[in-house]
């Protein structure tokens, strides 16, 4: 049976999303990760495309995907560049608000050059709202959330406090949810919050899962794990995604600290794979806990060298923690992966 995690193919939302758009042209607006490497907005981008819209992404810069304007697959992909990734709130201000400018300029050029009916904003952060607003308003844009992650649980899983800032994201998460013509929601705890905290109607919610593109890994499946991957250890732990505060990467250290150098394992190799703004922080706490020898941060792989490392793996973990509600109502993509 064919399974359809990512429904953008859905009869209702697909009869919804027409029903909006009268041409079929839709401009995907992302903050935090560029096109394609984003692997669900590029799904989502290539599934309308398949169903005939046209289809242009903003987004940010980032490693191999430099260009300031592409044609992926008849998608057209618009770049900005970004200050590297905050970690404090003021940075993270500065990274939000120079973002949202230069969204706003390649905004203008979309519509100037391929021109657009919907804007497709994917969050965090939720101010790409005031976009959407502004066209709604003045162009009469159509305007869809969404909403990839929970960002005032978000600020909290940072350590941020429920203070004034807590307080505006709800605004903005608000004022997002009343914006939006529909909005698309991860899984089942995604859309009970658009349903209670962001009133929507329940014929405007849709959930719109993530999947692997299980054909294109497929093709890099060896017959047999490599064992020389696993550098002489008879087991191997691997973890693969982006490494932030929220990622709880540093929980999974302090295990490997306890089986290593509590038990007294030295026949596991923790392979951590993917980076993020705690990377470096990381690399050090592992050599802080005498783990070198055990565990790897062997940063981005992709194609056949990450299908490699996955298959050797006799464990995947997800170590999201501490337990707290963006943990608890958030689907992470290596959990499918």
């Amino acid at each position: 049976m064919k399974h359809k995690f990512l429904s953008i193919r859905n009869k209702r939302f697909a009869n919804k999303k027409r029903a909006i758009s009268s041409t079929g042209k839709i401009l995907i607006i992302i903050e935090n990760l560029p096109v394609p490497f984003d692997r669900r907005v590029w799904q989502e981008a290539t599934s309308l495309k398949n169903e005939d819209y046209e289809v242009s992404v903003i987004c940010p810069k980032g490693k191999g995907h430099e260009k300031k304007f592409e044609i992926i697959d008849d998608i057209y992909i618009y770049r900005h560049s970004l200050p590297v990734e905050a970690r404090l709130a003021p940075a993270y201000f500065f990274e939000y608000l120079l973002a949202l400018f230069w969204e706003f300029i390649l905004s203008f050029k979309v519509l100037a050059t391929r021109g657009f009916d919907v804007i497709h904003a994917c969050n965090p952060p939720d101010l790409i709202v005031l976009i959407g607003l502004f066209y709604k308003i003045f162009f009469r844009k159509k305007f869809v959330f969404d909403h990839h992650d929970l960002f005032p649980e978000m600020w909290l899983s940072k350590g941020g406090k429920k203070n004034f800032i807590y307080k505006l994201l709800l605004l903005l998460e608000n004022l997002t949810f009343r914006t939006s013509d529909i909005s698309l929601a991860t899984n089942n705890s995604y859309k009970e919050i658009a349903l209670s905290r962001g009133r929507k109607m329940e014929k405007d919610v849709f959930i719109v899962r993530s999947s692997p593109n299980i054909e294109s890994f497929k093709r890099f499946i060896p017959e047999k794990p490599n064992s020389t991957l696993k550098k002489g250890k008879k087991y191997m732990v691997g973890y693969v995604g982006v490494m932030a505060v929220q990622d709880g990467v540093d929980y999974l250290l302090r295990a490997a600290d306890y089986i290593v150098n509590k038990k007294r394992r030295n026949d596991i190799l923790f392979v951590l794979i993917g980076k993020g703004p705690e990377w470096k922080n990381l690399l050090n706490y592992a050599q802080e806990l005498q783990l070198n020898n055990n565990v790897e941060f062997v940063g981005w792989k992709y194609g056949k060298e990450l299908v490699d490392l996955l298959y050797a793996c006799d464990i995947g973990v997800c170590p999201e923690q501490p337990d707290n509600e963006y943990n608890n109502n958030s689907t992470m993509n290596k959990i499918l992966e």
